[in-house]
């Protein structure tokens, strides 16, 4: 019988790693979001950063975490979470410290593309998780670290302007702020590498280190669904090379067609190599038949791709515009709106471990997660509702104004902010309390590619975030939700022994 799961009982050592580990989560996140609570000081410390410029950047701070979850997914299952937790936080000092002190876009975009690496953080968590907790409390397990650690978004959306503008000030307070958040977080790796261990005692497992990279499957139709779904992987980097092409600095291009397209040709090579290997890997598998006892749904794995596409994906597209939506949108200042933009995120504190426990405790992890993606939709379609259309400026720029005036349509503002965040949060957490269930020694793997299917919904969604109004884009947020719950409706199964005790 397993020891009873109490949130705060430090004497459990469960417990103890999970809230190590969060810590270790929340860190990340902190430093991931660094950048977007201080567009303002930015685009006024370069002559060359404009609004446009700015959302590439923003782009970029999501762009490489779509490569870095499935690779770290792997390396978690191979290695174990400890090592390349400790690891990861400590070798995007470097990035961080590039990005806080760069004086040119090029140094910008090539320092966040390596900095949005730690964004696979949430990953290692998640295994380290499942390997200290049982199927019956994993929903609340991953929905208490998930939420906990992501509040580090909203950590930074109202500390970093803080400490860079107001503790600090000056013209390199924004600098020091970023860099004081990246070197704190490689300390904290120092310290997680020898506070905690994979297994519990007695539970330890030996993994083969020689193990492929490669998930298997265990049908032709599997075969197939793996091969699609790794194709948004690299369209999501042909989105930001393109963007990134179009961005103009000093009346020149960043590069030239030319090279966009020899970027797109070497991202389509690496894809028909990893179709190599996956069919290499997988095919053999197959002709000699998979026994009952390793066979699993694929289209589960799709449908929660797709969820946190939709879920996490819009997350970090809003949390990364919603700071400068409020500032522009109410006339507020960067502060202030940093912390009324910081609810969206807040919210994660209760909404993603209440998401897990509502998986937990309801008896069906598929319903769960419908219910939440409904949500959702709803939730996008209220804040829409903020704003509404303004005067068109000279340069021809839609502007937004409040939907109503007084300092209270603000406070109403905050709360469906609050009332969308809660289901956003909350479907996270469902989608990670089922992700173990689905095939335990895969946990890495699954739930590296979901994470990536995140941050390919955040290059997707702040692409069309270049091209369109805030109020158009929660709109289209609030649709894409709609089609997830369709999707998840027909493919979505209720993975065997989701609640189990051991």
């Amino acid at each position: 019988m397993e020891e009873k799961f109490k949130l705060f009982d430090f004497s459990q050592e469960k417990v103890r790693v999970l809230h190590y580990t969060w810590i270790a989560f929340f860190l990340t996140f902190f430093v991931w979001f660094n950048m977007a609570p201080l567009k303002t000081a930015m685009t006024e410390s370069f002559d060359f950063l404009n609004g446009g410029n700015f959302k590439a950047l923003l782009l970029c701070n999501v762009a490489l975490t779509i490569p870095a979850r499935i690779i770290i997914g792997a390396l978690v299952d191979k290695y174990g979470p400890r090592v390349v937790f400790s690891g990861l936080m400590v070798v995007t000092v470097i990035p961080g410290l590039m990005f806080a002190f760069g004086s040119t876009f090029l140094q910008l975009v090539i320092s966040r593309l390596l900095l949005s690496s730690i964004g696979a953080g949430f990953v290692i968590g998640i295994k380290m998780t499942d390997n200290w907790f049982s199927p019956q409390h994993i929903g609340r397990a991953e929905g208490f670290y998930a939420g906990w650690g992501n509040f580090g978004s909203a950590a930074a959306a109202g500390i970093i302007p803080y400490i860079g503008l107001v503790l600090i000030g000056g013209e390199f307070g924004w600098r020091y702020a970023m860099a004081i958040s990246s070197i704190a977080t490689g300390l904290y790796g120092v310290f997680y590498y020898f506070k905690v261990k994979d297994y519990p005692t007695g539970k330890e497992v030996i993994v083969d280190k020689r193990s492929s990279s490669i998930m298997p499957v265990s049908s032709y139709g599997g075969l197939v669904q793996y091969l699609m779904w790794n194709i948004p992987l690299y369209a999501a980097l042909g989105f930001l090379a393109s963007n990134l092409q179009k961005q103009v600095i000093y009346d020149k291009n960043m590069y030239s067609l030319d090279v966009m397209y020899m970027m797109w040709g070497v991202l389509a090579l690496f894809y028909f190599y990893k179709a190599y290997k996956i069919l290499a890997h997988n095919l053999p598998r197959l002709k000699e038949g998979i026994p009952e006892s390793e066979k699993f749904a694929f289209s589960s794995i799709g449908a929660l791709n797709l969820t946190y596409f939709a879920n996490f994906g819009a997350e970090l597209a809003v949390v990364s515009m919603l700071p400068f939506f409020f500032e522009s949108t109410f006339k507020i200042s960067p502060q202030l709106a940093g912390l009324v933009a910081g609810s969206f995120a807040v919210i994660n504190l209760v909404a993603r471990p209440l998401g897990g426990y509502m998986s937990d405790k309801m008896g069906s992890r598929r319903n769960t997660m419908l219910m939440y993606m409904m949500g959702i939709s709803i939730g996008f379609g209220l804040m829409g509702l903020i704003s509404k259309y303004g005067p068109i400026t000279e340069d021809g720029v839609q502007t937004l104004v409040p939907m109503f005036e007084g300092t209270w349509w603000l406070v109403v503002s905050v709360l469906i902010t609050m009332f969308g965040s809660m289901f956003v949060q909350g479907a996270e957490g469902a989608t990670f309390a089922m992700i173990p269930a689905i095939k335990k020694e895969l946990t890495g793997r699954i739930a590296g590619m979901a994470g990536a299917f995140g941050n390919v919904g955040a290059v997707t969604y702040l692409f069309i975030l270049s091209m369109v109004d805030s109020k158009t884009f929660f709109f289209i947020l609030a649709g894409g939700a709609a089609l997830s719950f369709i999707y998840c409706f027909f493919s979505l199964k209720e993975p065997e022994g989701a609640f189990a005790e051991e």
